[in-house]
C-alpha cells in the first residue's frame, strides 16, 4: 500500500490531503483502527479532475490505439493474479469479508479487465448506414465520454471500482474515483496497479475521502463529463440533482430488495429440498447480506413453508461467525458501528410489526467487532419497514403465496427492480415468472451468479443504465454519426432568381 496518509494520487503524484485531514480505517472484526488515509476535500477534488481534463484534452490516452489499450488491461490482469493473495487479504480485513470471499473479489475483478479488452479488441470500426446513395460515405462511430467521476460503495471496494474503471479505460477516457471513505485500501493498490502497468500520468487518479464533500463536488463540477454512482438511493438522488444542472452523463446503481420465489415442486425430493434451502441461505448471508442483490426476501408457497423455514433458521443458526481470516469462519461482521445499528433497528421495528424471529436477531456474546447473528424473520407481510427498505444486513424476510399470479405480485411489489429469483421444477413456470418479475436479473434455479458479458443493473429506483456487457462499456461512449458527401455539388436552395433560372 501507499505510505500512509499519502493516499490521493493527481496527476501522477501520490500526496497528503491539502489540509492535512486523515481517516483511520477500522476493522470491522474487532472494531480497531489498522490503517491511516488521507481525507481529501474539494481542492484535492478540483485539483484531481484538473488533471484528468488535461490528461483526456492534451494527453495520450484517448488517442490511444484500441489494441494499446487492451493489451493494458491485460496487463493489469496479470497484476491482479500475481497480488491475489495480497489483495484479497486486504479487501477481508478492509470490508469485514472472508478471504475465499477476497480471493474470489479479485478473480472477478481479473475477468473484467479481461473482458472489457477483448470487447474492444474484437470490435470493428464503425457501423456503416446505407444512405442510399453511392456518393455517400456515412458511418457511426463510438468516441470517450471524457472524464469520469467513479464514485463507488463500501461492500465490494474493489470489484465495484473494476466494473467502472476498465470500461471506462476501455473505450479511452480519464476518471477520478471516489472509493467509500469506509473501505478505500484496495482501491488505492488497483490504482498502483494501473500506473505499473504503463497507464499514462493524469488518466487514473483517486481522491479518499467523505460523500458529502469529494462525492458531491465530482456530481456537480463543470470539468466532469460523466459521473457514476453505485451506493444508497438517497445518496444516489443527491447524485442525480447535483449533476442535473451541468447536464451530464449519470449511471447509477442503487441497490434492491430482492425476492427469492421457491414454489413447492422445487423442494419435492430430499435433494431438492436440500439445494433450495441451501441456496436461499447464500442468497442472503453471502458477506452478512450486505450485498446489493442479497435475496433477503423469500417467498416461499405455503404447503411447504413451515419446513422450509424450519430447516433454514436451524442452518442459519449454525452459520460461523468470525474474523474473515481464521479457518472455518463462513460469515464476517457487518462493515461499521453505524451499520450494525441500523440492522438492529431493522429487526426491533419488524418484531415490533409481527414478525416472529426463527434465527438469530442479537449480536453474539462477548463479539468485539460489528457482528450480528444471521437472521430469520418469520409471518412477514408488505407492510413492514423491513420488508419494504433495503437493510444490507444479515436479515432474510419470509413471506408466503399460494398462487403463482400471488407469487409474482409480492416479488414484484417493491419500488426497487434488481434481481430476482424463482425456484420449481415446472420449465413452463419458470419461463413464465421470469418473464413476469421486474428486475434486472432473473436467476431460475440459482442466485448470485453474474458474467462479465452480461448486464447488471435494474428497474425501477434500482438505478440509471448499465454495467458490465456492451451496454456497460456504452456508458462510456458517445456515439458520433460522420457522413461524407463524396460528389459535393451546389443546392441552390437560397440562389437568387437568376441563378434560379440558370440552375
Amino acid at each position: 500500500m501507499t505510505a500512509a496518509q499519502q493516499t490521493i494520487h493527481v496527476g501522477g503524484e501520490w500526496r497528503a490531503a491539502l489540509s492535512g485531514a486523515t481517516r483511520e480505517i477500522i476493522d470491522p472484526a474487532d472494531a480497531t483502527a489498522f490503517a491511516v488515509v488521507a481525507e481529501g476535500g474539494v481542492q484535492d477534488t478540483d485539483d484531481a479532475v484538473a488533471a484528468a481534463r488535461a490528461a483526456f484534452d492534451d494527453g495520450s490516452w484517448p488517442r490511444t490505439p484500441v489494441a494499446e489499450r487492451a493489451a493494458l488491461l491485460r496487463r493489469v490482469a496479470e497484476l491482479l493474479k500475481r497480488d491475489r493473495e495480497r489483495i484479497g487479504a486486504l479487501e477481508s480485513q478492509d470490508a469485514g469479508k472472508t478471504l475465499e470471499e477476497g480471493r474470489i473479489d479479485v478473480d472477478c475483478v481479473r475477468d473484467a479487465f479481461l473482458y472489457f479488452a477483448d470487447l474492444i479488441a474484437n470490435e470493428g470500426a464503425g457501423r456503416v448506414v446505407d444512405a442510399g446513395s453511392d456518393d455517400v460515405r456515412s458511418v457511426v462511430v463510438h468516441e470517450p465520454v471524457g472524464v469520469c467521476a467513479l464514485i463507488t460503495p463500501w461492500n465490494y471496494p474493489l470489484l465495484q471500482a473494476s466494473w467502472k474503471i476498465a470500461p471506462a479505460l476501455a473505450a479511452g477516457n480519464t476518471f477520478v474515483i471516489k472509493p467509500s471513505e469506509i473501505t478505500p485500501l484496495s482501491t488505492v493498490v488497483l490504482v498502483e496497479l494501473l500506473l505499473e502497468a504503463g497507464l499514462p500520468l493524469g488518466a487514473a487518479n483517486i481522491v479518499t475521502g467523505p460523500g458529502d464533500t469529494v462525492g458531491a463536488r465530482l456530481a456537480e463540477h463543470p470539468g466532469v463529463d460523466l459521473v457514476s454512482f453505485t451506493g444508497g438511493l438517497v445518496s444516489g438522488t443527491k447524485v442525480a440533482r447535483a449533476a442535473a444542472d451541468s447536464v451530464k452523463k449519470v449511471a447509477l446503481e442503487l441497490g434492491g430488495k430482492n425476492p427469492n420465489i421457491v414454489f413447492a415442486d422445487a423442494c419435492s425430493t430430499p435433494e431438492q429440498f436440500d439445494t433450495a434451502v441451501d441456496q436461499a441461505l447464500n442468497a442472503a448471508f453471502i458477506h452478512s447480506g450486505q450485498v446489493c442483490s442479497a435475496g433477503s426476501r423469500l417467498i416461499i408457497e405455503a404447503s411447504t413453508r413451515e419446513r422450509f423455514v424450519a430447516e433454514l433458521a436451524r442452518r442459519a443458526r449454525h452459520i460461523r461467525l468470525g474474523r474473515g481470516t481464521e479457518e472455518g469462519v463462513e460469515c464476517g461482521p457487518l462493515v461499521s458501528a453505524a451499520q450494525l445499528k441500523r440492522t438492529e433497528e431493522y429487526v426491533t421495528s419488524a418484531l415490533d410489526e409481527g414478525a416472529v424471529l426463527r434465527a438469530g436477531g442479537e449480536r453474539p456474546a462477548g463479539a468485539t467487532g460489528y457482528f450480528y447473528r444471521p437472521t430469520v424473520l418469520d409471518r412477514c407481510h408488505r407492510r413492514m419497514r423491513v420488508v419494504r427498505e433495503e437493510v444490507f444486513g444479515p436479515v432474510l424476510t419470509v413471506e408466503t403465496f399460494e398462487t403463482e399470479d400471488e407469487a409474482v405480485a409480492l416479488a414484484n411489489d417493491t419500488e426497487y427492480g434488481l434481481a430476482g429469483a424463482v425456484w420449481t421444477s415446472d420449465e413452463d413456470r419458470a419461463r413464465r415468472v421470469a418473464a413476469r418479475l421486474r428486475h434486472g436479473t432473473v436467476w431460475i434455479n440459482d442466485f448470485h451468479p453474474y458474467l462479465p458479458q452480461a448486464e447488471w443493473g435494474g428497474f425501477g429506483k434500482s438505478g440509471i443504465g448499465r454495467e458490465l456487457g456492451p451496454s456497460g462499456l456504452a456508458e462510456y461512449r458517445e456515439t458520433k454519426h460522420i457522413y461524407q458527401n463524396l460528389a459535393p455539388r451546389p443546392v441552390r436552395w437560397f440562389a437568387g432568381e437568376t441563378q434560379k433560372g440558370q440552375a
